[in-house]
């Protein structure tokens, strides 16, 4: 089988939402267009409205507290720029992300879903120009989709990739042969990326997407089983171009 991409994710809200799309066109020193646009802030958040900067991921709300978070889906509308949202537990929402009026709809419809949380949700809000990753950089996830299925063997039963929230599921790979690509340039389509660093998780991951419930120890397995607490990795565009479902994966000299 030959290594190659078969699925590619945004999430246009951090925490909030997932959507799969066919194809994309990378931009250098980008992030995935419309992935991490906006975030949003708790109430104890040190985010600055009047100078928006990039800010660590602690300042906004997250699966990591609120596992419910999981089970929202999200379809993004680009002509229109709206966003629409779908919870099982929550009616339907579109909205303008950029319109203050709107975000406060979202926030309002995010709250009930939002139990246990140790700040609640307050504002949505992003950075002109740069993405609300977890890195300082823009950067694009790459899951290896045989290190899930070692990952579900020790576990002992199947669980959705989903829980991992990748940019780019990469089939075709020996299981963590990821991690040997760290400094490595790939080429994906008509684009190249550089693979950065390893992705270290958070409870986020022990979160069912379907069920929003905690029903796996993935933080545990991976610290006894293979001493560390890493799934998949960071990688930033150096040469931007389209990128479809499909498209071969290959490791440059």
């Amino acid at each position: 089988m030959s290594t190659h991409l078969a699925q590619i994710w945004r999430h246009p809200v951090k925490a909030h939402g997932r959507e799969r799309i066919g194809m994309v066109t990378l931009e250098t020193g980008h992030a995935l267009p419309w992935d991490r646009v906006w975030a949003v802030a708790h109430e104890r958040s040190g985010f600055d409205l009047d100078r928006p900067a990039w800010t660590p991921p602690g300042h906004f709300s997250r699966g990591a507290s609120v596992p419910t978070l999981q089970q929202i889906e999200c379809v993004t509308d680009p002509a229109h720029r709206t966003l629409t949202f779908f919870h099982p537990d929550r009616p339907t929402l579109t909205i303008d992300p950029n319109d203050d009026d709107q975000g406060r709809d979202f926030i309002a419809w995010v709250a009930p879903i939002s139990p246990g949380a140790k700040f609640p949700p307050s504002r949505l809000v992003r950075v002109p120009d740069t993405a609300m990753t977890d890195t300082d950089y823009p950067s694009i996830s790459l899951i290896n989709l045989a290190s899930h299925r070692a990952l579900e063997e020790r576990i002992g039963r199947p669980l959705s990739p989903l829980r991992w929230r990748g940019n780019l599921l990469i089939e075709g790979l020996a299981p963590w042969e990821e991690f040997d690509l760290v400094g490595r340039r790939l080429k994906l389509g008509a684009a190249e990326l550089e693979v950065v660093e390893p992705i270290t998780r958070c409870r986020m991951t022990e979160a069912n997407p379907e069920t929003g419930q905690r029903d796996a120890d993935t933080l545990g397995t991976l610290r006894h089983g293979y001493g560390h607490q890493d799934f998949g990795v960071y990688a930033r565009v150096t040469t931007g171009g389209p990128v479809t479902e499909g498209d071969t994966f290959e490791v440059l000299p």
